[in-house]
């Protein structure tokens, strides 16, 4: 990553937000940067050499998936039923990203 000091979350805006929240948009910003601009699946890794490798593969795609549909969810102020499955759900995203993120090179 060019300037790692500088991450552009391209999801949240200028207003307040709360860590937990930019924790998440941070994270799977690094994740589609790192499929979107560094291309990791052409980079130096064979993906289909082993099943750990095709298993990996799948997880990152799956994850990349989830959040291309999940960015554009809205939070608002209050903190419904539903807003709380999202906030488990994104936890659980989340917490499967952490797992892989040492296959997140290019």
């Amino acid at each position: 990553m060019k300037n790692p000091d500088i991450l552009k979350i391209s999801t949240l805006t200028g207003d307040w937000c709360d860590n937990d929240i930019v924790l998440l948009h941070a994270c799977f910003q690094l994740l589609a940067d790192c499929i979107e601009k560094e291309h990791l699946f052409m980079g130096h890794v064979d993906w289909t050499l082993t099943e750990e490798s095709k298993a990996t593969k799948r997880e990152i795609e799956e994850l990349y998936e989830w959040w291309k549909k999940r960015r554009n969810l809205q939070v608002t102020d209050g903190w419904s039923e539903l807003e709380k499955t999202q906030y488990d759900k994104d936890t659980e995203m989340l917490i499967r990203l952490i797992k892989i993120r040492q296959h997140l090179w290019t």
